[in-house]
């Protein structure tokens, strides 16, 4: 919405170095007898905690009328967003606290405007947590306990609870062992021989990191492409996480178990940005990766081909596999930036948009597309072709209605149901850096070489498929069988890097796919991401008897079938984070055996292991399951947690039965199973939750 200009006269005072002496005026009217508060603005900033209850604004200055920059009666007072204000008004803006904490006020002399944001006060009688829903679950208090394990292991052999490191033998088919301090009542039993299961993809154990919210280990490239900050709560910005930062981090990774790193998509990425969330609120810059402009070259936000390829050797080195995230359903988006950068005469006459641009008063981050003419014949002449991708422009072939020929979220859709051979689009045939080649393709064919270029290149071990059931399923198979013929081809070439002769591997993303298999499994998919768990993660978290049920039917489901796997998580950059809803360490505690000893492949999202917390998500709530991970958190009561996740993953890691076995009962209280794959076994045992 675009508010009326003002007069030559007005818009002079408002500009005027007298603004910086203006008073923010907060009439208290509810609860009564609060003293009137008077704020005083520096550089167009002013502060003030506010306590619950309602409260009049205005604005000041000497000399000026009384009420100099007020609200007309039906102005509504929205946080984070520019609020009207009219010169000389009858009434001032009216504002409800429901929460206490700190306000910071904006002033934007030229709109006029004033902008709110809000940080919660954080007292002992704000109620920023729900409470554990009460639950009956067996308590252990610390005593010894007696299992019995005679249907797994024999009289006199030693046993060893992983977790606290103690021995016992078995004695008339039974141990005795008390739980480690710490452990929330957990006996992880294993022969005390054993040696650690070679790896499966079977039990994988996946760490699946936000690349650019990781960590960032090589600061200078961070605004590559003239991308910026916003200054505020970097919603949608770049934070700097890149392959450096991954290398950096990947003893912390092992340590956690993880045989497998998922990484958002590397390849470069749109070079601006388009606006955030349904009101423009934030610059929404392709920091996660899924708005690809050329999948043949890494992003410079990520890092270099060479820091890739060390990723790939250091991985390898510790028996971590890495997973690449493939995109062949959508490009990205058009930003200004591109149009600039690539020559794409679409701009309307006197207009236009780079990475410097900002909206001015009444516009919001969506206001860039004012500038742009989407009817110009440049976008077949110079950017995606009509020939290569589905659209709204001059030329192109409408989106369809159904999930092959959808526009997801308005991307520009590949045509990869053509049969007719193409050339490189435009946008890429004149890009001085990009090894996409000039052959005569389909454009799933060009799509599925660009992916297997960084199997056969870098040593890739799999894909995780991103929008699987928006791609025709013959594709897939297409996919999958060049990256196996590319992943053999590095392996030939690179026998001392190559970690064992496992075929090439694909997960697929379909979303809302529960724990069952069909075609997908026919099409090249080894595994689909299982969304069903997360549902009911916080209550079979609250007490770890009630998983049984669930830990038998994903064995006899997943286990019994050599070709079917699922991945299963609790946390996702495009759900939520199970941390989010109660912000509990003490579930998130709880949830770690649950969620870490199920049969077939599990999805750490980074995090879930020290209780990372959602961030600043304006109106879009995905926006904050992909915060910063919280490395300076990590200590006290957070470092107990990540140990505790760090045990329970190693234990994991050390035993394919775990993953891939078949699962028994053994007893209710304590509540006891064992899981069994060939020679490997143990015996899992869960006294009750641990006395607080």
């Amino acid at each position: 919405m675009r508010f009326p200009a003002l007069p030559f006269g007005l818009l002079s005072v408002l500009m005027s170095p007298a603004l910086l002496a203006a008073t923010l005026t907060i009439e208290p009217v509810e609860p009564e007898n609060r003293t009137v508060i008077q704020a005083e603005f520096t550089d167009g900033l002013a502060e003030q905690a506010l306590e619950k209850g309602s409260y009049r604004l205005h604005v000041q200055r000497s000399g000026e009328c009384a009420f100099d920059l007020g609200g007309s009666p039906d102005t509504r007072v929205r946080f984070n967003r520019p609020i009207p204000l009219t010169a000389c008004a009858e009434a001032p803006l009216e504002l409800k606290v429901r929460v206490p904490g700190s306000f910071t006020f904006t002033l934007d002399a030229q709109a006029p405007s004033l902008t709110l944001t809000f940080t919660p006060q954080k007292t002992a009688s704000t109620p920023f947590r729900r409470p554990l829903p009460e639950t009956q679950c067996n308590v252990w208090t610390g005593g010894p306990v007696t299992v019995d394990v005679q249907s797994v292991f024999n009289d006199g052999e030693v046993l060893r609870d992983y977790y606290s490191g103690h021995l016992a033998e078995v004695v008339n088919g039974q141990v005795t062992l008390t739980p480690a301090k710490g452990s929330n009542g957990l006996l992880l039993l294993e022969r005390a021989e054993h040696q650690p299961s070679a790896f499966s993809w079977d039990n994988l154990t996946v760490y699946f990191v936000m690349t650019d919210r990781f960590h960032n280990g090589d600061p200078s490239n961070d605004h590559s492409f003239g991308r910026q900050s916003d200054g505020k709560e970097e919603i949608g910005t770049f934070h700097g996480g890149d392959i450096r930062g991954l290398i950096d981090k990947l003893d912390y990774i092992e340590a956690l178990g993880a045989n497998a790193i998922w990484m958002t998509p590397l390849v470069e990425q749109v070079h601006g940005f388009v606006g955030g969330g349904e009101n423009g609120d934030f610059p929404f810059y392709a920091y996660h990766g899924y708005w690809a402009l050329d999948y043949t070259r890494l992003d410079p936000n990520f890092g270099t081909d060479a820091d890739l390829r060390e990723l790939v050797q250091e991985a390898h080195r510790r028996d971590i596999r890495l997973i690449w995230d493939a995109v062949i359903n959508h490009a990205g988006y058009a930003t200004g930036q591109d149009l600039v950068d690539f020559d794409v005469d679409a701009f309307k006459a006197g207009e236009r948009v780079d990475n410097q641009w900002q909206p001015s008063a009444g516009q919001t981050w969506h206001s860039f597309h004012d500038a742009i003419d989407y009817n110009s014949t440049a976008w077949n002449a110079d950017w995606w072709n009509s020939d290569w991708v589905r659209g709204s422009f001059p030329g192109y072939e409408a989106p369809g209605g159904d999930d092959l020929t959808m526009a997801l979220a308005g991307l520009p859709d590949f045509r990869t149901e053509s049969s007719e051979p193409v050339g490189l689009p435009p946008i890429l045939l004149d890009k001085a850096d990009s090894r996409a080649m000039t052959t005569q393709q389909t454009v799933a064919e060009h799509l599925i070489d660009w992916q297997a270029y960084w199997v056969r290149e870098y040593g890739i071990d799999a894909f995780r498929v991103d929008t699987a059931k928006h791609v025709e399923l013959e594709r897939w198979s297409q996919l999958k069988q060049a990256a196996t013929e590319a992943l053999r081809d590095w392996k030939s070439d690179n026998g001392d890097q190559a970690l064992d002769d496992s075929p090439f591997w694909m997960v697929g993303e379909v979303f809302d796919h529960p724990l069952y298999k069909d075609y997908y499994y026919d099409a090249g998919f080894d595994s689909l991401i299982n969304f069903e768990f997360q549902e009911a993660a916080h209550e079979l978290a609250l007490c770890m008897n009630r998983l049984d049920e669930t830990f038998q039917r994903y064995a006899n489901t997943v286990n019994a079938d050599p070709d079917f796997n699922a991945l299963t998580y609790i946390s996702s950059h495009d759900t939520t984070l199970f941390y989010a809803k109660y912000q509990s360490l003490e579930l998130q505690k709880r949830v770690a055996a649950p969620f870490l000893l199920l049969p077939g492949g599990v999805q750490i999202y980074y995090g879930d292991e020290s209780g990372r917390p959602l961030g600043p998500y304006g109106d879009d709530f995905h926006q904050g399951t992909r915060s910063d991970m919280n490395w300076e958190d990590i200590k006290d009561d957070r470092a107990e947690l990540l140990n505790h996740w760090k045990i329970l993953g190693q234990f994991r890691n050390r035993h394919v039965a775990i993953g891939a076995g078949t699962h028994r009962k053994i007893s209710d209280s304590p509540y006891v199973f064992s899981r069994q794959k060939d020679d490997d076994s143990v015996v899992i045992v869960f006294a009750g939750n641990e006395a607080q």
